[in-house]
């Protein structure tokens, strides 16, 4: 059986490549709305990042978002992503557990 090629993917804030799957996505749509995208297949312009808060800590003080996103995020939209990143980290965190026990 042929092995199946992984998707890699390089997180904004520490610029590692790591497998797309083991990555949050931020996701800036269409109409400009920035969020996190936990299933990977919101439309819009995406950057990926860490699942860990001290990577989201050095993307928000590099404005790594902007770069990535190619749009000015505001500081509000930073704070309210800081505010969900620590929401579903532990989410995150624990399916890509159940994903390895698998």
């Amino acid at each position: 059986m042929k092995q199946r090629k992984v998707p890699l993917r390089k997180c904004v804030a520490c610029q590692e490549m790591k497998p797309k799957r083991s990555l949050i996505r931020i996701v800036r749509s269409p109409e400009g709305e920035v969020s996190i995208d936990l299933t990977g297949k919101k439309s819009g312009r995406g950057a990926y990042l860490c699942g860990q808060t001290s990577c989201f800590r050095l993307a928000k003080k590099s404005k790594a978002f902007d770069r990535a996103l190619a749009v000015s995020v505001d500081p509000e939209i930073y704070d309210r992503l800081e505010q969900d990143f620590i929401r579903v980290e532990d989410e995150f965190q624990a399916a890509g557990a159940r994903e390895e026990d698998a």
